[in-house]
């Protein structure tokens, strides 16, 4: 059995949910990483220590939707806001510069945890790129780059969120991917 449209337009959430292309998955998760910065706009409002980076984000979500709707509609994220988008990046990396050396634990208030949730949700927009892409429909080549930037972007407001609250994350080792074993006890 196919799952479709009832014809019962309360019972329809998206005109193309039932659609059997990966690009719906992209929109969906657009719409999440859209609906989850306005969460994190939300909580920086008024508050003075994030007026910068409230602004910054207000500009952005409107682009987010202009990534969504990408490939099925008009392409509407061009080289120009990739390099708006870089400007913001190497803004916040400088703020920041030093003050990573290596993985850390996600950790932080509620802005940082959703900024976290975005820069998850900027990886699975990419990766369902990937996916449409690979099922034989054209993506233009600046929405995949727009947001791999996105994800590392976002990782690095968390750590500016974070200093300028005194925060820092705890660093993390990884037992997996470690280059270097650790030192072993000698037994005595």
């Amino acid at each position: 059995m196919t799952l479709k449209y009832s014809g019962d337009i309360r019972e329809l959430c998206y005109p193309f949910i039932y659609e059997d292309s990966p690009l719906c998955d992209y929109e969906i998760i657009t719409d999440e990483l859209c609906a989850t910065l306005g969460g994190v706009i939300s909580e920086l409002e008024g508050d003075q220590r994030f007026v910068d980076i409230y602004d910054f984000l207000d500009q952005l979500q409107p682009r987010i939707f202009h990534m969504n709707g990408s490939v099925r509609g008009k392409q509407a994220i061009f080289e120009q806001q990739i390099q708006w988008l870089a400007g913001y990046f190497d803004h916040y990396q400088q703020e920041i510069e030093g003050q990573l050396h290596g993985f850390v634990l996600p950790r932080g208030g509620r802005p940082v945890q959703l900024l976290h949730s975005c820069r998850s949700l900027s990886k699975k927009a990419v990766r369902a790129l990937v996916k449409v892409e690979a099922h034989g429909i054209e993506v233009p080549d600046e929405l995949h780059r727009f947001g791999n930037m996105l994800c590392n972007l976002f990782f690095r407001l968390t750590v500016v969120i974070n200093r300028r609250l005194g925060i820092v994350e705890p660093e993390y080792q990884s037992l997996s991917y470690n280059l270097k074993p650790p030192a072993r006890k000698e037994q005595q």
